[in-house]
């Protein structure tokens, strides 16, 4: 199924392809189309199986990031639509990054930031809905950046009683936090069980994480504490 112009993926269409567990992508940056994806197997994280290795721990208790969520949509989906070698190209089209400037504007898309010194210097965004969250991309500037903007957004999702983290696609990355690979079927039967409202937002509980003494502290003892 391809769009035949530059106009924006509505809302509503990306969220029932969500639900329907498929989800856009385009050829290139300037790619007027996008073409729709249904991965016969999706990497989900378990969210209470999240991995941190030694130096994951030491950087999150060291807080060398400021996280924030939502405070800079825009900014981090356009770092992360940057092609990441030279001669490659993105699949977040400027149409596709539209569409989801305007899904967050909605409410049903979120970011994680890392700011060091005042500047954005890493992050991640996805796609919410119920008690679903689907990861798209992230993005880092400097050492571990992304893997502490995960390590958040796992705590976040816990904290507010989210029940799967849908990581798209498998790979040596993710498998080593603890994503595992999951059929189809399988994912669709998770998203169908993990309807309803999540207890808390995002942003809230994030900023509740934010404005302890020692946030990074509060991650990893999240992240470690088991109900």
């Amino acid at each position: 199924m391809h769009a035949p112009n530059l106009s924006l993926i509505p809302v509503e269409l990306l969220l029932r392809a969500y639900r329907g567990g498929v989800f856009p992508m385009a050829d290139h940056r300037d790619d007027p189309e996008v073409y729709w994806v249904e991965p016969r197997e999706r990497a989900i994280i378990p969210l209470g199986e999240f991995r941190m290795s030694k130096s994951l721990r030491k950087t999150l208790r060291q807080d060398r990031f400021r996280v924030t969520c939502d405070h800079a949509f825009a900014a981090v989906i356009a770092q992360c639509a940057l092609p990441r070698e030279e001669h490659a190209e993105s699949w977040i089209s400027h149409r596709v990054e539209a569409s989801y400037n305007a899904l967050h504007r909605a409410g049903h898309a979120h970011s994680i930031e890392c700011w060091q010194d005042g500047e954005l210097v890493g992050g991640l965004y996805g796609v919410a809905f119920d008690r679903v969250f689907c990861g798209e991309s992230m993005f880092s500037r400097t050492s571990d950046a992304s893997k502490v903007a995960l390590a958040w957004l796992v705590a976040a999702l816990r904290e507010a009683g989210y029940a799967v983290l849908d990581c798209q696609f498998m790979t040596e990355h993710l498998g080593r936090m603890g994503a595992v690979p999951l059929p189809q079927a399988q994912y669709m039967a998770a998203v169908a069980q993990a309807g309803g409202q999540a207890a808390a937002s995002l942003p809230a509980v994030v900023a509740g994480f934010g404005a302890s003494s020692s946030p990074g502290k509060a991650i990893v003892h999240s992240l470690t504490h088991t109900s």
